[in-house]
């Protein structure tokens, strides 16, 4: 940033009219403008002058927040920057293409990091509102889309990027993929939520240490906790060993979210005691060597969202293999991924056991009696992640031999009516001749009381359908990939649709390919 002003103070003395303008000011302006920057930055190449409209939205914008922040200080240092970044600048100022252009390059190496370390890095670990939001490049305060935004995500998708990289997890992601399906079912149960919070930080209070009169952790810490515990708790049973191996890892979480925000303690003036005294608050609360009502009612409550976490899981891995886009799967997550910030998301991967699980799919599909007893059997302990495994594989193999059709075949948004339509997703790729449908369950809190009862069949969907795709009748016929079941469209108003107790009769989500 001082280099950025130092660029501008050379330039700004070329003009009467810029020449008292100080060093201070103009570092001051472009640290103010950095900060108040709404993306992590702009694009324009090192060999054009050319700013795009959207680059030119984005830097008045900056520079508009940056004078309200900053009533006292003259308005014209903040335009005279504007114009350099907006390649405004008039004759007078003698700027050359390679100066400016040396200035705008810096710039943009600079908002970057900047964001980064001031959103990733810092204010993530803050807002802690619902921690499946707070993700690199996603939007805190954005609780979801509506089934139609998200199809018109999914066109824009497909005309522009049909290529880009769909990934739901990577090196620096701050929580796994399974652990952010998981705490999403929160906002589905915020009454149970509250009341569980509630009744844990009563049951914990007496854990907390009394520094210089401020109970530590704080609330927004303990809410961090909490959240924490709810998502990564394995989904199989834990003996001694691995439990101290969870609580481990909890605690080293704790000590990086903690340092991150920057609140209380931080990597570069650590508080000491605080941080003691965080650590023996999450070994207390975890101690399973005695009587502990606070565990005991958080397996009771964390049991109940890690099951409709489950088919939020599915869903996603299947609409990132189905929808427009290139699907990325980072190291580890064939199974179930519960895994939390780094170094937590890099530890090494067993993939001898990934083989002999995926090995284990393979066996199950050929000696049960077809895949749709394969699945019930998946179904009966997902524990194991051959389930989500099971899925990928089916489609990942599917997407491979037609490649063609997921690169550059049509998205085409389907229509759901019927009782539970807003629970179900669907879409379909089109391209010539071939045509397969992606039907996912959402919002499965809502779609079932009981967390124990899969969402399958019609006791779940009753009469639940989705539109088929302009050129389907009822002389039609699907398979669903997952169970090989032949399924027969029904007319319904001047339509064809598939009833969901037909489709999700026997598996979670469906992928399901036309024949005929």
């Amino acid at each position: 940033i001082n280099t950025l002003g130092h660029y501008l103070n050379h330039f700004s003395e070329r003009d009467r009219r810029s020449r008292d303008f100080t060093l201070n000011n103009l570092i001051h302006a472009i640290r103010e403008i950095i900060a108040c920057f709404p993306v992590y930055r702009t694009y324009v190449g090192s060999d054009s002058d050319y700013v795009t409209e959207r680059d030119r939205a984005f830097l008045r914008l900056a520079v508009m927040k940056a004078k309200r922040r900053n009533p006292a200080t003259n308005s014209l240092v903040f335009d005279f920057i504007l114009n350099i970044l907006l390649n405004r600048t008039e004759d007078r100022l003698r700027l050359d293409r390679e100066e400016r252009l040396g200035f705008v390059m810096k710039f943009q190496q600079t908002t970057s990091p900047v964001t980064a370390k001031g959103i990733e890095d810092t204010a993530l670990y803050i807002y802690n509102r619902l921690l499946s939001l707070n993700e690199v490049g996603g939007e805190p305060e954005r609780f979801g889309l509506p089934m139609a935004a998200f199809h018109e995500r999914m066109l824009t998708r497909q005309a522009q990027w049909p290529a880009a990289l769909s990934a739901t997890a990577t090196h620096d992601t701050k929580r796994g993929e399974d652990v952010r399906a998981r705490l999403n079912v929160l906002s589905e149960m915020p009454g149970a939520w509250k009341v569980h919070l509630s009744r844990w930080s009563r049951l914990n209070k007496r854990y907390k240490i009394d520094l210089e009169g401020h109970l530590v952790p704080d609330r927004n810490e303990e809410y961090l906790l909490y959240q924490t515990l709810v998502g990564a708790w394995p989904l199989e049973p834990m003996d001694d060993a691995q439990y101290r191996t969870f609580g481990e890892r909890i605690q080293t979480y704790m000590d990086k979210a903690l340092r991150e925000a920057k609140v209380h303690t931080s990597w570069l003036n650590p508080n000491q005691p605080y941080d003691v005294a965080v650590h023996k608050f999450v070994e207390a609360i975890l101690d399973r060597t005695r009587p502990n009502p606070f565990l005991d009612d958080l397996r009771v409550f964390q049991h109940k969202v890690a099951a409709y976490g489950v088919y939020n899981s599915l869903s996603q891995v299947l609409c990132k293999i189905a929808a427009p886009g290139v699907p990325d799967f980072y190291q580890g997550t064939e199974l179930w991924d519960f895994s939390l910030v780094d170094p937590d998301n890099r530890r090494l991967v067993d993939y001898d056991h990934r083989v002999q699980l995926l090995e284990d799919v393979q066996q199950a599909i050929a000696h049960a009696k077809g895949r749709r007893a394969a699945v019930r059997d998946l179904l009966a302990s997902p524990a194991d992640g051959r389930i989500k495994l099971y899925v990928m594989m089916t489609a990942l193999r599917y997407r491979r031999e037609h490649a063609a059709l997921f690169l550059d075949g049509d998205y085409v948004p389907l229509e759901a009516g019927g009782a539970a339509h807003k629970h179900v997703c669907a879409f379909s790729r089109r391209l010539d001749s071939q045509t397969v449908l992606a039907v996912v369950p959402r919002l499965i809190a809502g779609l079932s009381a009981d967390p124990s009862l899969l969402p399958l069949g019609a006791e779940a969907w009753r009469d639940t359908w989705i539109d088929l795709p302009d050129g389907t009748d009822t002389s039609s016929r699907y398979r669903n990939l997952f169970t090989d079941d032949i399924l027969v469209p029904k007319a319904q108003n001047s339509r064809s649709v598939l009833l969901l107790a037909e489709l999700l009769s026997h598996c979670p989500v469906a992928l399901v390919e036309k024949v005929s």
